[in-house]
């Protein structure tokens, strides 16, 4: 049975976190296209040089480029029981050529507030080897009658990465001054394409405000709740 997922939301949501766990329970891969770029640009390859042209200019990647690589990898032999794709769609385009090539099962709409996000960002720590990512902040509050008891997760060591020893970074688009930018220039690409796949009947929205170990079980049931057969 294929389960096909999309994990939309904003910067700092968990889409990461969430996707590579949810790829661990079902066994199918988490494809982000961010990660495959990184690494393309890391190992210099032609991808990788054409990807940071764009970057080093403040430019998106175009549809194009991205669709491109997207399809390659939908298309290896791992993702035969289906996949998860965090990062992907950006925009209506790569939506759209995205459900020429296949049927989703469902998008989880990962919901967190904007003051929250600023907080959980500019504390992330993401690995320079392998891309794992951490979070040193233990964020308790309450905002706008929600209750948030997000403890940190962070690495055993300090500063190093728990799966390959790596050394944590912070992202220059984690940093506080460039944070609301992100945010309003991703709400603002994003709102198009939950509207798109909720008329379809796929959006299954998930407030992000406890802990992995609580939430996860939530995201676990609304995939089920797709699937085929389950």
């Amino acid at each position: 049975m294929k389960t096909k997922i999309i994990f939309l939301g904003p910067p700092g949501s968990g889409k990461g976190t969430y996707s590579s766990y949810v790829s661990w329970l079902l066994d199918i891969p988490h494809i982000s296209t961010g990660q495959i770029f990184r690494e393309a640009i890391k190992q210099n390859t032609d991808l990788g040089k054409t990807v940071n042209e764009y970057l080093q200019k403040g430019a998106l990647v175009p549809d194009e480029v991205t669709i491109r690589v997207l399809k390659e990898r939908m298309s290896k032999p791992d993702c035969q029981k289906g996949f998860i794709l965090d990062g992907y769609p950006r925009t209506m385009p790569q939506a759209k050529s995205l459900d020429e090539a296949v049927d989703i099962d469902v998008v989880i709409n990962l919901k967190i507030h904007e003051t929250i996000l600023i907080k959980k960002l500019s504390a992330r720590r993401i690995c320079e080897k392998c891309g794992d990512i951490y979070n040193i902040a233990d964020i308790y509050e309450t905002v706008e009658g929600i209750q948030y008891d997000m403890p940190s997760m962070p690495p055993k060591t300090p500063g190093t990465c728990d799966k390959c020893g790596g050394k944590l970074i912070q992202r220059k688009d984690d940093r506080v001054e460039v944070i609301k930018t992100r945010l309003r220039l991703d709400r603002e690409r994003s709102e198009p394409l939950i509207r798109y796949y909720r008329e379809r009947g796929l959006v299954e929205d998930v407030s992000v405000h406890l802990g992995l170990d609580k939430t996860m079980p939530i995201i676990i049931d609304k995939v089920k709740a797709h699937r085929v057969g389950d």
